[in-house]
């Protein structure tokens, strides 16, 4: 299987799993032994700015909410816009940090567009393709209007495209070189 980093699991609409219904996640990471990535379409109740003050001193009024990531505890992980502040490249102008110093200067700027994380989902050595192989997710590239799209909306919006690219591709294989002959 190829490396999935970059790429959006969506999960399918009967996934029964409570932690992914319906949820869009960004892959961060995959190799050989394991993979992870976060939630996009999770937001939480609490707001960046709450969480800063109990973490850091550095001043923030930030009124985003911060993301459930998923179901596993980790730091809290920033999916940003500045290259500045990146650890790695995620896609073309997507980037990841999980730096305090890199976290603590996105949060009190507003030139940069950022998401903060709080969790993260997690899979064992061959956990995803096990499940991607029995059909627990469907897979597409990810690209900067994903990673910022308003979450309540995200699901049903790349469920469509994907929907939309799988007839077109379906269709095309069945059209004939000359539709007058049918």
């Amino acid at each position: 299987m190829k490396n999935l980093k970059g790429h959006l699991l969506i999960a399918i609409p009967d996934l029964s799993d409570p932690n992914f219904f319906r949820s869009v996640v960004l892959m961060i990471q995959h190799d050989s032994e394991g993979a992870m990535g976060v939630i996009l379409n999770r937001p939480s109740s609490i707001t960046v700015a709450n969480v800063w003050r109990e973490v850091s001193e550095t001043p923030c009024d930030c009124p985003d909410f911060v993301n459930v990531g998923g179901p596993v505890e980790g730091p809290l992980i920033a999916i940003h816009t500045c290259p500045d502040l990146a650890e790695s490249e995620l896609i073309q102008d997507v980037y990841v940090s999980l730096a305090r110093e890199n976290l603590n200067a996105l949060v009190s700027q507003n030139q940069h567009r950022f998401r903060l994380f709080s969790g993260y989902s997690g899979w064992g050595a061959e956990q995803l393709q096990n499940e991607i192989q029995v059909g627990g997710w469907l897979i597409v590239p990810a690209n900067i209007d994903h990673v910022f799209a308003p979450p309540n909306m995200l699901w049903k919006q790349v469920c469509e495209a994907f929907g939309s690219q799988v007839l077109q591709a379906q269709l095309g294989q069945h059209l004939p070189t000359d539709p007058s002959l049918n």
